[in-house]
């Protein structure tokens, strides 16, 4: 695996300092669940809200999964901003608070929920979004441009996401003992290439296939992410690495919808896409990265 350097990226740089996606009504994938309305002002856990008391929130299809934390008792106590035996609790944005009760607060502020949500860990759940990009060729080879910006035009494989039925990067969550390359290498095979469904020789001859061009990558983007699954408590980051195909490099490939995604295929990366949570975000600095139109 290649030894990428650490870019480290405020939430402002991505051009929000509050975080939006994640102060929904209704908290996903339920009916009942609402949110306590969190108004701008009251966002910033410095902000004075002495009657705060949202709902408390742990969706039973994390409880008890092997790979999520327990509920934090004296008997589960987990050591934040630290590397708690193999689990990394640590935050790209820095050191987070926590209160007196044992619980993270989330860095960017008030989501309107407590607990973990949908979400397997107390604090920051890392996880890995590779983006595959290539230029858009007419038929002859040649790369189009925007007949305004004069800038050529990008394309991502993007999948439709199962549950929110919305456009997004492939990508998911680190586990234990991966790095960001890795995973978002084993996540791009699932959930582009239904690796989950092959043979190991079947595997084992897609990695060769695909492996010239996600050895080379670049990391676009590490820190917060304004998802709906965010809680007060318990909150996604990412690591964002583009993989760049040059020519026809990926022509032959078989996209097959795996995992989590329903659907997959090259969106045209302009400023007018809809993705999920703030995936725009990323695909907008690898744009930035390679000139691109947006």
């Amino acid at each position: 695996m290649f030894t990428l350097p650490c870019v480290r990226s405020s939430f402002k740089m991505l051009g929000r300092a509050l975080h939006i996606k994640c102060r929904g009504e209704v908290y996903p994938r339920t009916t009942d669940v609402k949110r306590v309305a969190v108004d701008d002002e009251k966002v910033n856990w410095s902000s004075d809200w002495s009657d705060y008391n949202p709902t408390v929130y742990t969706s039973p299809s994390v409880v008890g999964k092997p790979w999520a934390d327990l509920e934090i008792s004296p008997t589960f106590s987990p050591k934040f901003n630290h590397v708690d035996g193999k689990v990394t609790r640590t935050s790209f944005m820095g050191n987070y608070q926590v209160d007196k009760d044992g619980y993270p607060l989330n860095p960017m502020g008030r989501t309107g929920v407590r607990g973990r949500g949908l979400l397997g860990r107390w604090g920051p759940n890392q996880a890995a979004d590779p983006i595959l990009t290539c230029w858009t060729r007419d038929e002859y080879g040649n790369i189009i441009c925007n007949k305004d910006s004069k800038k050529p035009i990008l394309q991502f494989l993007a999948i439709e996401r199962a549950h929110e039925r919305e456009w997004a990067i492939p990508g998911g969550m680190v586990d234990s003992g991966e790095d960001s390359v890795q995973a978002a290498t084993r996540e791009f095979l699932e959930e582009t290439m239904d690796s989950e469904n092959l043979s190991t020789q079947q595997l084992d001859h897609l990695k060769k296939v695909v492996g010239k061009v996600l050895s080379k990558s670049e990391i676009i983007y590490q820190g917060y992410v304004d998802d709906p699954r965010n809680t007060d408590n318990a909150w996604m980051e990412t690591t964002a690495i583009n993989f760049h195909a040059d020519g026809d490099q990926v022509d032959d490939w078989k996209f097959r919808a795996g995992s989590d995604a329903r659907l997959v295929t090259w969106i045209e990366v302009s400023s007018n896409m809809k993705l999920f949570a703030n995936h725009i975000d990323f695909i907008h600095l690898v744009a930035l990265r390679h000139h691109a139109h947006w």
